[in-house]
């Protein structure tokens, strides 16, 4: 399939390429340096855990901005609005121990998911968004699951932890896709 860009979608599809390719780096390196300490919840996990939804506040925030010219950001600051509580959210959680961040992971694994779908559909002109179209619905049931796994006898948070991965799959995919509408071609 050949896309071809008008000039506010090439531009907001660099803008979203280079974001995309942050996020992946972002998501990589935060599973990495997490996965060794998500056996325990103490106060470095629970910083770790918190930072990862307030860099989705500022991911947003830059999408938003950039995408200004190929529609409507309201989701996007719906998003800022959700990872921003539940960075709030998960800083209380961590103090209560691991069910507690479980049932805050999982309740933003839901809503930002389905705030990422219902923003990708629409970009799927742009190209590169089915990485996260899938990307969404991913964490959606990822998100459940995490809830559900909080009422396990011996919850742990590795899986959490793990979902960053997937995603930062799709982030590094869909930077990728998004490279001809980028060039304007």
């Amino acid at each position: 399939m050949t896309t071809v860009a008008a000039p506010g979608i090439s531009t907001t599809a660099a803008a979203l390429r280079r974001l995309y390719f942050v996020r992946f780096a972002f998501a990589l390196v935060w599973a990495l340096v997490m996965f060794p300490l998500a056996k325990h919840l103490n106060p470095l996990t629970g910083t770790l855990l918190v930072m990862y939804p307030l860099f989705d506040v500022v991911a947003a925030v830059i999408d938003a901005r950039a995408s200004r010219a190929t529609g409507s950001p309201v989701l996007l600051y719906v998003n800022v609005a959700v990872s921003a509580l539940a960075a709030i959210g998960l800083a209380f959680a961590a103090a209560s121990g691991i069910p507690a961040v479980l049932r805050v992971w999982g309740a933003w694994a839901v809503v930002a998911g389905l705030v990422q779908l219902i923003v990708a559909v629409p970009r799927r002109r742009m190209g590169g968004q089915w990485p996260m179209i899938i990307s969404g619905g991913i964490s959606v049931l990822a998100g459940g699951s995490f809830i559900a796994a909080a009422s396990a006898d011996n919850p742990v948070l590795t899986n959490a932890v793990g979902y960053a991965v997937p995603g930062a799959i799709f982030f590094l995919i869909a930077a990728i896709r998004l490279g001809r509408a980028a060039k304007g071609n």
